[in-house]
């Protein structure tokens, strides 16, 4: 029996009552009223309210048990947002990583780029008077046709027309009403040379019609790797800059022949043809591409690729040397003839500048007695290599278009042995 204490003294009080009491006078524990009554007997229900007292937590314990759960969040808030920096700092580092194997491959593909480069030229220099061998325009255009062929064929970077009669024409613009029949051949066949090396995409905007090349579309085109065609991706393209008005410190607006036009990194005059490095990534979104403008000769000494040839005119025999755009000229020149040695016995040096010089109709003798700064009669003189580079041959003769499929194709083996070794000059400028 338990004992509870109220107004008319001690009253029993049923055991089970007294354990539900304890129950209900734990802090953590309360025992709803509800269950209190149903242990009291039905004889006790009137003291109910002396023997059960509600008990609620101290508000110290209380307010103790609040701290704790703020507690509680806050230190999982700290180490949520801690955990959360740390997921941050491995994803920084994951993509610097990343940043630098990208900026180590780049450098990587740039040095095998350069492994890649051609660092050495070869330049033609033959007679405009072979087109006055032909009979009609046609056969003429053709012709130019021909050699135009067979320099990009062997990947040749300079042609030089030169007047083995010593008329004196140093430019292809205009009318040239002044000039005879034997400069307006040079002038026709220097014209035609640079039409077919021209992209098809710019040829508007640098040929107006002309009767030089009024059968120009009969030609078969070059096909050379800077010739693109619209949707080909390539890391270099030719260009024509446009008439455009530009933000300041903007770049001009550049007609690369693609479906968009390329901004490029410096302002330039309208009508300018330049070469295009384009910028990668592109965003595929943008309206205008971006790219760098670089040199004509940088996709052969960076990548190696053949990027067609320029075109020069030469006064006489002696300007194809003495206008030589080369700093340091020609270190390695070679006359052909059949007059000369054989092609066959020849080692050629290491060189960075190569020039065949091609004669005419009556052979290079005739260019060496019409130009009158020579005063040799013997042209072997004037060349490091003086080479038949056809011995035995079954024809009285051989046309210079010939001459020149047949000397390139048996200089090229020489050639390819010869740049193995790196020339002198090209030592100086690498160091």
């Amino acid at each position: 029996m338990t004992y509870c204490k109220n107004g008319n003294g001690k009253k029993p009080v049923p055991e089970g009552c007294g354990q539900r009491r304890r129950l209900s006078s734990d802090p953590v524990r309360s025992v709803p009223l509800s269950f209190l009554v149903l242990c009291l007997p039905a004889n006790s229900a009137s003291s109910l309210f002396l023997c059960v007292q509600p008990h609620f937590p101290s508000d110290s314990r209380g307010l103790e048990r609040r701290v704790d759960w703020r507690r509680w969040k806050q230190e999982r808030k700290a180490e949520k947002k801690k955990w959360k920096e740390i997921k941050l700092l491995k994803k920084l580092e994951k993509q610097r990583m990343q940043e630098l194997a990208e900026k180590q491959q780049a450098e990587k593909e740039e040095e095998q780029k350069e492994d890649k480069g051609r660092h050495y030229t070869l330049s033609v220099a033959l007679p405009g008077s072979i087109l006055n061998n032909a009979q009609s325009l046609e056969l003429r255009t053709y012709l130019a046709g021909q050699i135009a062929r067979a320099c990009a064929i062997f990947c040749v970077d300079e042609i030089i027309v030169f007047d083995e009669h010593g008329e004196d024409v140093k430019s292809v613009e205009g009318e040239f009403e002044g000039i005879g029949k034997r400069g307006k051949a040079c002038v026709q066949l220097a014209r035609i040379l640079q039409y077919l090396e021209c992209p098809q995409y710019l040829r508007k905007s640098f040929f107006p019609k002309h009767e030089d090349l009024q059968f120009a579309g009969l030609l078969n085109p070059l096909d050379s790797p800077h010739h693109m065609r619209v949707d080909e991706d390539s890391e270099y393209r030719e260009g024509v800059v446009l008439d455009r008005p530009t933000k300041p410190g903007r770049g001009s607006f550049v007609n690369c022949g693609m479906r968009k036009e390329v901004r490029i990194d410096r302002q330039l005059d309208p009508g300018l043809r330049v070469t295009v490095r384009l910028e990668e990534p592109q965003n595929p979104d943008s309206k205008v591409r971006k790219g760098t403008v670089v040199s004509s000769h940088h996709p052969r000494t960076a990548s190696g690729l053949y990027w067609g040839y320029s075109v020069r005119l030469a006064s006489c025999l002696s300007a194809v040397f003495s206008e030589c755009p080369f700093k340091e000229g020609y270190d390695l020149s070679i006359g052909t003839s059949e007059r000369g040695s054989s092609v066959d016995q020849a080692t050629l040096p290491s060189f960075r500048h190569a020039l065949v010089v091609f004669g005419g109709l009556q052979g290079l003798e005739a260019g060496v007695d019409a130009d009158p700064n020579l005063e040799v009669t013997d042209p072997s003189v004037l060349f490091d290599f003086y080479l038949n580079t056809c011995p035995s041959q079954g024809s009285r003769t051989i046309r210079t278009e010939e001459a020149l499929l047949i000397s390139l194709s048996s200089l090229r083996p020489h050639i390819d042995e010869a740049v193995k070794t790196p020339s002198d000059s090209q030592e100086r400028e690498n160091h």
